[in-house]
């Protein structure tokens, strides 16, 4: 790999602790915001066992996941082109074994990031829902958590679960909120407020507010074409919301490093000129 002094990838694990939140389409819009900005962006879909980001942008591919650890291919050859440029490394579907990675799996993962050499800047993970291993594992090895959640109870009660999984087990501090799917800023905030004094009082963890995504209609819209928001209503509410946070992120430094897990998508992983 062609490695450039200081240059590593940023990488962000994209999280919630309830399905239905809205948290696939929020990476592959981000995803789309951070080209925008002029960045070399990869979506990794950690959901390994139900894609979901090939889904969602309507991309065919051809292999996935599953192939690169049978052996069959490398990385480089699941790699599909998505919407504005990004690129999307497919899980596949189905396939209840890749649910909880084995350490040779891991190993294998490992190896294959150590080796692409295109030039990536951001690095987004989707992972799957829950708080299984698998997305403890690639939560830990990012350098960066946003947790996706929503005002219904039952989205907070999970996502504050996930991050006390993170931290009693990993010693994880660092979480940024992202509010989905809410009236407004108000109605976001206080979905904020309620999960940070739940985590300082019983954590004593502070979290970040990163930011919110209001409900539209035209998200569902997109959702039934098979489109990014950003892509066919770039002006719609939620676009212009997404692609704020996709601004504030850009703009923001991060010298949050994790060890040696984030050299596996971070450190391993950097950016050629």
């Amino acid at each position: 790999m062609d490695i450039t002094e200081g240059k590593t990838v940023r990488t962000i694990a994209v999280a919630s602790g309830k399905g239905g939140v809205g948290k696939t389409n929020i990476t592959a819009n981000l995803a789309i915001g951070f080209s925008r900005l002029n960045k070399k962006v990869m979506v990794f879909d950690a959901d390994l066992g139900l894609s979901n980001i090939d889904v969602v942008l309507n991309l065919a591919t051809k292999y996935n996941i599953r192939h690169l650890f049978k052996g069959e291919k490398k990385l480089k050859d699941l790699i599909v082109e998505g919407p504005s440029g990004i690129k999307v490394l497919p899980a596949s579907s189905g396939i209840q074994e890749l649910t909880e990675l084995d350490e040779f799996q891991r190993l294998r993962l490992i190896e294959e990031f150590e080796g692409y050499e295109d030039p990536v800047d951001y690095l987004l993970i989707d992972t799957s829902s829950g708080i299984s291993s698998n997305v403890a594992f690639f939560c830990m090895a990012a350098q960066e958590i946003i947790i996706v959640t929503s005002a219904e109870p039952t989205a907070m009660t999970d996502a504050y679960a996930l991050m006390k999984v993170l931290f009693t087990k990993y010693q994880e501090k660092k979480f940024k909120i992202l509010v989905n799917n809410v009236k407004g800023e108000k109605e976001a905030r206080e979905v904020f407020r309620r999960l940070s004094v739940a985590a300082e009082k019983f954590l004593n963890i502070s979290l970040d507010y990163l930011g919110h995504v209001p409900y539209d209609p035209l998200l569902q819209k997109a959702v039934r074409q098979q489109k990014a928001l950003l892509e066919v209503y770039p002006e719609s509410e939620a676009a212009r919301s997404i692609m704020q946070i996709a601004e504030k992120i850009s703009v923001e430094n991060n010298n949050h490093v994790k060890g040696t897990l984030q050299f596996f998508l971070g450190g391993l992983l950097k950016a050629k000129c």
